[in-house]
């Protein structure tokens, strides 16, 4: 019997170690599948994807009529042995006077089977015929349906015989940096041309208010403009709008707008022939560290609200001094971040904004106007008698200004306005911070700790409270030509 337990632990212990091995064995082979799996994930061609997304991708020729001005001529006196030789010079250069034929290239690609192309506003912009070339090497004239010059996107319509071949967009929010992308169009006029890269960044800002680009090292050179840059399941993720580059050629640094803003915007452009974006009529600028601490703001985040002209924002209650720290629901980190959640939103939609005010917030709520609207809509000017002049009163010096009232004397000399109110720095010391952070002599101070100030008393009241309260610094409301912006200055201890 003793005999047989020791057999059959011995057959046990050979079972639990055959199993171990076993285990071992099968995690040895999930890790060897998983490196293969990643290694497949790194494409060895873009062969398949360029066949399957090629007849997509169109060739544009745009030409403009170019009016040559002669400019004034030669003056010769009437008779000047001159005057036949000045004569037949304008002869022989009257066909260079005649208007001439300017053309331009770039790409696009088709969106649907009825003939809608997308292209950058650049490409097509004044153009008076536009010829689109497909994969095929058909041509087709087009016209345009709408243009977006904010986002560089132009949305164009040709009349073709049979459904055409066209490309989705994807979702350019789900790209990653270091994601593989492909770049197609008609580089410098050489046809249609495919290179290949990486995601290198996202959410790049170069210059317009709605700008979201994909930075890719995807070779784009002129010519690429207009032109789709897909993701490896060939779908539109982006379209190539520029280059960063000192010779005017890729050095590894281009620019797609995402196509999560194209895509509105083509719907857009397709639908009114034009944009509507959301307008919620507030002048903003960011929060900074010496701004969030002199207005009791916890975190810097938010935009700043610096002048409220007439508008949506002004008859729902937003006053300038606020910070908008919420949108619709959605966090405000910056003005480009409130720029982009407005003009994105309905025009015409109710939302609420939450405020921070007073160091309290308060939620308001705002119907959103149309931006293009307001756009265009012309101030007519106001006429006023002018005021008579008065005698320059008292200066006083503080926080590196020389400052002084407003009067009618003053208004005249800086040319303020008629309606302009506070105090007008008069001299500036260039050593001190309120030069380095930008104010100039004529700038006007119309408030301080957010309230409004017309004399040196008030801003001397308000320097005082701003110390009594524990602050560091004093919120300003500087207006330059009209346009007003916050500066937070140190408060001598």
């Amino acid at each position: 019997m003793k005999e047989q337990a020791i057999a059959r632990t011995l057959d046990a212990d050979r079972t639990r170690r055959a199993l171990q091995a076993l285990w071992l064995g099968t995690l040895v082979l999930v890790f060897l599948a998983v490196q293969a799996v990643q290694a497949v994930a790194r494409p060895d061609s873009f062969a398949d994807l360029a066949d399957q997304v090629s007849p997509s991708v169109v060739n544009i020729t745009t030409s403009t009529v170019v009016a040559r001005g002669t400019g004034p001529g030669p003056i010769v006196p009437e008779g000047s042995p001159f005057e036949d030789f000045f004569r037949e010079f304008q002869d022989r250069n009257r066909d260079q006077d005649r208007p001439r034929r300017s053309s331009a290239l770039g790409s696009g690609f088709v969106i649907s089977e009825d003939g809608f192309i997308v292209t950058n506003n650049h490409v097509i912009e004044s153009a008076d015929e536009i010829i689109i070339e497909f994969f095929s090497g058909e041509e087709l004239p087009a016209k345009v349906i709408g243009t977006d010059p904010n986002t560089d996107i132009a949305l164009l319509k040709v009349e073709a015989e049979k459904p055409l071949p066209f490309v989705s967009f994807g979702d350019s929010d789900t790209a990653r940096v270091g994601d593989w992308v492909m770049a197609m169009g008609n580089p410098l006029g050489q046809g249609f041309s495919v290179s290949a890269g990486i995601v290198s960044a996202r959410n790049r800002a170069l210059s317009g208010s709605y700008d979201d680009y994909i930075q890719t090292d995807a070779a784009i050179n002129r010519g690429n403009s207009g032109g789709p840059l897909f993701n490896m399941d060939g779908q539109v993720i982006g379209v190539n709008t520029a280059i960063l580059s000192p010779n005017g050629g890729s050095i590894g640094i281009g620019f797609s707008m995402a196509s999560n803003v194209v895509t509105r915007v083509v719907d857009q452009l397709r639908e009114y022939g034009e944009t509507r974006r959301g307008w919620l009529g507030v002048r903003i600028q960011d929060v900074t560290d010496d701004v969030a601490e002199a207005i009791g703001l916890e975190k810097v985040a938010g935009a700043l609200v610096t002048d409220v002209p007439d508008g949506p924002a002004k008859e729902a209650g937003i006053e300038a001094g606020d910070v908008i720290l919420n949108f619709d629901g959605q966090d405000v980190e910056d003005t480009r971040g409130l720029v982009r959640q407005v003009g994105n939103s309905e025009v015409g939609k109710t939302v609420r904004v939450v405020v921070f005010r007073e160091g309290k917030t308060q939620t308001l709520k705002v119907t959103l106007g149309r931006r293009e609207d307001a756009e265009t809509a012309q101030a007519e000017p106001s006429e006023e008698e002018p005021g008579k002049p008065e005698t320059a009163p008292a200066e006083k010096e503080m926080l590196g200004l020389t400052l002084s009232p407003v009067t009618d004397a003053l208004r005249e000399e800086m040319e303020l306005g008629d309606e302009a109110e506070g105090l007008v720095v008069r001299e500036i010391d260039e050593m001190s911070e309120a030069y380095e952070k930008g104010l100039r002599k004529g700038d006007l101070i119309t408030e301080a700790g957010q309230q409004a100030v017309t004399s040196i008393a008030e801003l001397e009241e308000r320097v005082a409270e701003a110390r009594e309260a524990g602050r560091k610094s004093l919120l300003l409301l500087v207006r330059r030509a009209g346009d007003p912006r916050f500066v937070a200055l140190s408060l001598d201890e």
